[in-house]
């Protein structure tokens, strides 16, 4: 505790700058800096307690994973609805909105209502209740004083609606517009182009979309976003289709090659299977049953190539840096057939039989 607190104060500062006054300061000249612990570890029982750890960005673990008091509040609500927990995540007023599985659709599809309403729920709680945040003044280091939220109001409006879409360049639109259009880019960005989660759509305004949880999206469930949300609306697609409903016929065949290309994914004959670099071929993902400790990057390949996101983002699969331990190269955009892989099971299966 002692060094602790010796670093965060403005003595540290001064006693680096005696030994080192370039603008790069190295690690090894922080580790030459003299102290006395004896009288840093003094103060350091004589102060109050450190304050907890605390972000508001929405990008770190230590972020509390509440809408109020951070900068990206629609992101944040909308993750909150999808089912995500940041590590740090406390008990609040907002699980009762957290999606069982993962899976909410931008229409009323399945029973369940759509996104925007949902979404404005999550955050007409979040904004009659707001949590307690930290006192920023004990977070103060030298002249350093983390960024103080954004300001909570009073609850939710109209006007608390209308200013957060302004602020994510969506004047004078609505909620829904901002989930169909603006939603996934923006999160692609904030997330540093691995998106947590997934908009699937099938291309059209007027057609089926979905926001998926990928730490949720095992086969069970990408099986039921294919057959029970999709298979919902591509039923109801016929009905007014035959019912002479203007453009449903073209939301039906949009649907339905979306329908299509989720079966392959599911499937997962290239170019929509899955290829772990660092993988035995034996041990492989057959179809989509994906890891999720292998990553965004590895998982999301076969939903990039169906081309069913709603918009592209920047990511590759070329190969990695440095060489694996045979001197051969770190290939990622590889593919190998069902067959292959059940092959290399069964024989690594019989090898340990």
């Amino acid at each position: 505790m002692g060094s602790l607190h010796f670093c965060i104060s403005p003595e540290f500062g001064a006693a680096v700058r005696q030994i080192d006054k370039s603008l790069k300061v190295t690690n090894a000249t922080l580790a030459k800096v003299p102290f006395d612990l004896a009288r840093w570890e003094s103060l350091a029982y004589a102060a109050e307690p450190l304050p907890e750890p605390y972000s508001n960005d929405s990008t770190q673990w230590v972020f509390n994973g509440h809408p109020i008091g951070t900068s990206e509040p629609l992101q944040v609500a909308v993750v909150r609805l999808l089912g995500y927990r940041w590590p740090q995540q406390g008990q609040d007023d907002l699980g009762d909105h957290s999606d069982v599985d993962g899976i909410v659709c931008l229409p009323a599809v399945a029973g369940e209502t759509p996104a925007e309403e949902r979404l404005r729920g999550l955050l007409t709680d979040a904004y009659s209740h707001p949590p307690m945040l930290p006192d920023f003044e004990r977070y103060r280091v030298g002249d350093y004083v983390p960024t103080t939220p954004v300001p909570i109001g009073t609850g939710w409006s109209a006007q608390t609606q209308e200013r957060l879409l302004a602020n994510v360049g969506f004047t004078g639109r609505t909620l829904n517009d901002w989930l169909r259009d603006g939603f996934f880019t923006q999160h692609c960005k904030l997330f540093q182009n691995r998106p947590f989660i997934w908009h699937v759509w099938d291309g059209r305004k007027d057609g089926f979309a979905a926001l998926v949880n990928y730490h949720k999206l095992d086969r069970r469930n990408l099986e039921k976003l294919t057959y029970t949300y999709l298979g919902a609306w591509i039923s109801r697609q016929r009905d007014e289709r035959d019912a002479g409903v203007a453009a449903a016929d073209g939301r039906l065949v949009a649907a339905l090659d979306l329908q299509k290309k989720l079966t392959a994914i599911l499937d997962g004959e290239p170019p929509f299977d899955i290829y772990v670099r660092w993988k035995p071929l034996h041990q492989q993902p057959v179809g989509w049953e994906p890891d999720l400790n292998d990553g965004v990057r590895l998982n999301i390949r076969p939903f990039v190539t169906a081309g069913i996101l709603r918009s592209r983002f920047t990511i590759n699969w070329n190969k990695d840096r440095g060489t694996n331990p045979d001197g051969s190269e770190r290939i990622n955009d590889r593919h190998f057939t069902r067959g292959e892989k059940q092959a290399a099971r069964e024989a690594a299966q019989q090898g340990t039989g």
